[in-house]
């Protein structure tokens, strides 16, 4: 095996690792992973499962940046092809419902997952989860100014854990109480949240209903087409 094939085995067998510990963190919470585990699961060695990592709490560290790495795929990247603004907040939002009903994690929202198991325990896991929680809430906020950029900070941010607050509860609703109405609830809940965290100024809100409905009146093309 040449060493580029050889490289590209390792990569291919440590995504795999990733993948399998990033499932059961997702169930089990991350201190639920064991390396026995894993290596039945994956019909490999302990030792194979660990090697690529140098150790269980650097794997674990690896599949917790894993599932950030799939949320913000998920989730913000396809806002992130609109401009700042009302629009791309709450295509966010839409975005983040879809990701907690249709949930790529076999648990649910990973990063609820982690937040519950490890609020209050110390380590470089709850570290991790600390930085990623802080950085979601501060783009939110940010994300809230821009879609309102008189909105002062102290409301933008009010903003951004109330809305974060409708994400937890609704990935409970759809994990414990399989409610099929959990993901409709909450995206009216954070539209609702919005509008009225970060009302639109009337001139906006009177030009976007116009733009709307001269599109619905629109004569149609001769011929029959719109």
């Amino acid at each position: 095996m040449s060493p580029r094939s050889s490289a590209r085995e390792a990569a291919r067998t440590r995504a795999r690792i990733v993948r399998a510990a990033v499932d059961r963190a997702s169930t089990l919470g991350l201190a639920g992973v064991t390396v026995r585990d894993l290596a039945v699961d994956l019909g490999m060695s302990k030792s194979g499962v660990v090697a690529p990592f140098a150790s269980r709490g650097r794997l674990l560290e690896t599949a917790f940046d894993s599932a950030v790495a799939t949320f913000r795929a998920v989730v913000v990247e396809p806002a992130l092809a609109l401009p700042p603004g009302r629009d791309r907040l709450l295509a966010l939002l839409d975005d983040w419902v879809d990701y907690l009903v249709d949930c790529p994690f076999p648990g649910g929202c990973f990063l609820t997952t982690a937040s519950v198991e490890l609020d209050n325990q110390a380590g470089p896991l709850r570290e991790r989860t600390v930085a990623a929680v802080t950085r979601w809430l501060a783009f939110l906020a940010d994300e809230a100014h821009a879609a309102r950029p008189d909105l002062p900070a102290d409301r933008a941010r009010d903003l951004a854990t109330t809305i974060n607050g409708i994400a937890m509860s609704a990935n409970q609703e759809i994990q414990l109480l399989a409610d099929p109405a959990a993901g409709p609830r909450a995206r009216r809940a954070m539209h609702a949240a919005v509008a009225a965290f970060a009302p639109e100024p009337a001139g906006t809100a009177r030009a976007r209903a116009d733009r709307a409905g001269a599109t619905r009146e629109r004569p149609a093309r001769p011929g029959g087409t719109a």
